[in-house]
């Protein structure tokens, strides 16, 4: 028989429009009393709900994390109750017996033995950074579904602005499009607005400027010009809001990081003093330090992990929970797929986009890292393990309050030295067919 960890509890199964809820508890002579009632979703059937659970004293509430339908649940009764979000695949029931009261009743019944794992749930200002930096992403990814609509117009319209300029959002290839807007049609007149360096390809210009440009094309590019602006004001809004909120976060009144990890059923609380605490702003410092990573994603990152990582055990557990970790999957000795678990699908995009830019960064162990796995395991699997690599890097960043350390682009070779010369050699003597030696010296000041 399982052993009673907690004597009052309560298990909800959420639904759009109802919430079918059961408490339970253990009376003094060891028995389990139930009863199960159904309430509404909206705020005073939810308030309903959180005086109904009062009345037999429940302290631990557990419940699925449906889509979304979870929040407002929680949000009514986070302030008083101890709300377990658990992983709606991790508590099947015994299939056959597939109904909501049994669903809320076997809640209960694994929470009364202590059998359910906690979902990580943010504390509420971090849920407000992290809605905004969600959505602030959203709107970039918008902004480039425009751009790439411009593009198919212009060449719809016999416009090849990106076969001179890369960007033709840039600052000249937007001037021209502006008076293509207007109506202009001479493309020699366009092409005096290029500036700095595509001045050099004035050629190059006129040809590509010349077209077939209709009203029609003029009416939609007006369209989307002007809508890409608004996106443009939007981004900058949301970062002057995400900004105000880190430097509210940041403050001595900020929230308390150390007791946010309590519905994760992780960690343990931090001891230091608030102004021994890492605050939000000196967070977003770090994490720039990282190559690739820029003040736009550190933000981003933060609102998914938190500054507290005493949540999360090891760097092991950051790398899974962010979906950047190789599955385990073994049975009776043998060992099948590693695909990644899902895990944090925002983080591990934003850690995708990162990766990607610290691939390209020149002379750092990343690039030195990504080339080195791109050529045994494919230019995918070498993203991931940069990914991972990066989000392991962050947990002790964050973890010893220091910046990143660069090891350099000659990492491995300065690691090897010896064997690498002698492999060098050994290849030598394979092609040329005879012995080789090296004399090494000094190079010359």
């Amino acid at each position: 028989m399982l052993p009673v960890i907690y004597k009052r509890v309560a298990g909800l199964d959420v639904h759009k429009k109802t919430v079918v809820a059961t408490r339970m508890r253990v009376t003094e002579e060891s028995r389990v009393e139930w009863e199960t009632q159904t309430f509404g979703t909206t705020t005073p059937d939810l308030l309903g709900l959180h005086d109904w659970l009062l009345e037999w004293s429940s302290s631990q509430v557990a419940m699925e994390s449906t889509g979304d339908f979870w929040k407002p649940v929680y949000n009514v009764l986070e302030e008083t109750f101890e709300v377990l979000v658990v992983n709606a695949q991790h508590v099947h029931n015994v299939p056959g017996r597939k109904t909501d009261a049994k669903d809320s009743e076997w809640l209960a019944e694994l929470m009364l033995h202590g059998l359910l794992k906690a979902s990580f749930i943010p504390p509420k200002p971090q849920r407000a950074l992290r809605d905004m930096t969600r959505y602030r992403t959203t709107e970039i990814q918008e902004r480039t579904r425009v751009i790439n609509r411009v593009q198919k117009l212009l060449e719809g319209a016999n416009i090849k602005l990106s076969s001179v300029a890369s960007k033709i959002m840039g600052v000249s290839a937007r001037a021209m499009l502006a008076e293509i807007a207007a109506g202009q049609t001479d493309a020699a007149l366009m092409a005096e607005l290029a500036r700095g360096r595509l001045r050099n390809k004035m050629p190059e210009w006129q040809k590509a400027l010349t077209g077939q440009v209709e009203s029609h094309h003029r009416f939609l590019l007006v369209q989307q010009l002007a809508h890409i602006d608004f996106l443009d004001e939007e981004v900058e809004a949301l970062s002057a809001e995400i900004g105000r909120q880190l430097e509210a976060m940041s403050g001595p009144s900020g929230p308390a990081e150390a007791g946010a990890g309590a519905n994760a059923g992780e960690g343990a609380a931090d001891s230091s003093k608030p102004e021994e605490r890492l605050t939000w702003n000196e967070a977003v410092a770090l994490l720039d330090t990282v190559p690739g990573i820029d003040t736009r994603a550190a933000e981003g990152i933060l609102s998914e992990i938190g500054i507290d990582m005493s949540r999360f055990l090891t760097a092991k557990h950051l790398a899974s929970w962010s979906g950047r970790a190789p599955g385990n999957n073994q049975s009776g000795g043998k060992r099948f797929s590693g695909r990644r678990p899902p895990g944090n699908k925002s983080l591990s995009s934003i850690l995708t986009q990162v990766a990607h830019a610290a691939a390209r960064t020149k002379g750092t162990f990343l690039k030195a890292r990504y080339h080195r796995l791109a050529a045994r395991r494919g230019k995918q699997r070498a993203i991931g393990a940069i990914g991972h690599s990066i989000i392991v890097s962050i947990w002790h960043i964050l973890t010893n309050r220091e910046p990143y350390l660069e090891l350099g682009g000659d990492y491995f070779d300065q690691r090897a030295t010896e064997a690498k010369v002698s492999y060098l050699i050994r290849r030598l003597e394979r092609l040329t067919g005879g012995a080789v030696s090296i004399k090494i010296q000094p190079v010359a000041a």
